[in-house]
């Protein structure tokens, strides 16, 4: 009876055995999560705004010949918001155990960063204008370095023109102040270059959707700009050597189209 007793408690004892390691193996091969990682290889377009400050050094004289200079150079500026639409296309690549990102970008901002010229040169004592910078396009590349899988750091430069309108005189004299002075400067499209720092990230709630945040920081080159009687528009002979810098801050959607098949990671 004993041997019996020994006997059923070994069968039982192997049965569950059996069963529990045939359990554990299903669930050893159950295939493990599959995770969609970020791809920063491909095109984009994006759109968003910001805001900007410019200044201008300004330096009067008289046109001659000869040409003299009549005052020290004076400061003017401005500043206000715009809105701003770019493309570009990016390309991820692994360097060691790091990953990077190059690419090209183009943009064009719409802008109302306004400020009032007040001209303190030999013809232009008591005289103001409202100065506005109006548009800027860019056109330039970047280089980044990817801090997490979904977050990018990167460095921008490029070449960029700035349009800057018309700027129409009044007086400052005395009152009464406002009245028209029968004097104006042409708009004009000034050419420079710029420099950016900026991250990107992508938002986890739809794919292809990232943010992108950059300061930027344009030099423009120094620029000849007569003053002109509204009266059949002859120079008055002064004008204004202008070099400007433009500062901005701009923040902004954007929708990347990825390039090849999606990358996907394993956990």
């Amino acid at each position: 009876m004993r041997k019996l007793t020994f006997a059923a408690v070994a069968a039982v004892a192997a049965f569950t055995g059996q069963a529990v390691a045939a359990d554990m193996a299903v669930k050893a091969v159950r295939p493990a999560p599959v995770v969609a990682a970020v791809s920063w290889t491909g095109c984009y377009l994006g759109g968003g705004g910001g805001y900007g400050l410019f200044n201008q050094q300004n330096t009067q004289y008289l046109d001659g010949p000869p040409r003299v200079q009549l005052v020290e150079s004076f400061d003017t500026g401005g500043r206000g918001w715009f809105g701003t639409v770019q493309a570009g296309c990016d390309y991820q690549f692994g360097l060691g155990a790091q990953q990077f990102v190059i690419g090209a970008q183009a943009d064009y901002d719409f802008a109302s960063i306004r400020g009032n010229h007040v001209d303190s040169g030999p013809q232009g004592i008591g005289l103001v204008a409202r100065e506005k910078l109006t548009d800027q396009w860019a056109v330039g590349g970047r280089v980044g370095w990817l801090a997490l899988p979904s977050l990018l750091t990167y460095f921008s430069a490029g070449y960029t023109e700035a349009l800057f309108g018309r700027q129409d005189y009044t007086n400052l004299a005395g009152p009464p102040f406002g009245i028209p002075q029968g004097i104006y400067t042409g708009s004009r499209w000034y050419k420079g270059w710029y420099l950016g720092a900026g991250d990107e990230y992508a938002l986890g709630f739809m794919p292809g959707l990232f943010w992108k945040t950059e300061y930027r920081f344009s030099r423009m080159d120094s620029a000849n700009n007569p003053l002109i009687f509204t009266a059949g528009n002859v120079p008055v002979g002064f004008s204004d050597d202008t070099r400007t810098y433009i500062h901005t801050v701009r923040s902004e959607l954007v929708y990347r189209f990825n390039w090849g098949s999606p990358v996907v990671a394993k956990y």
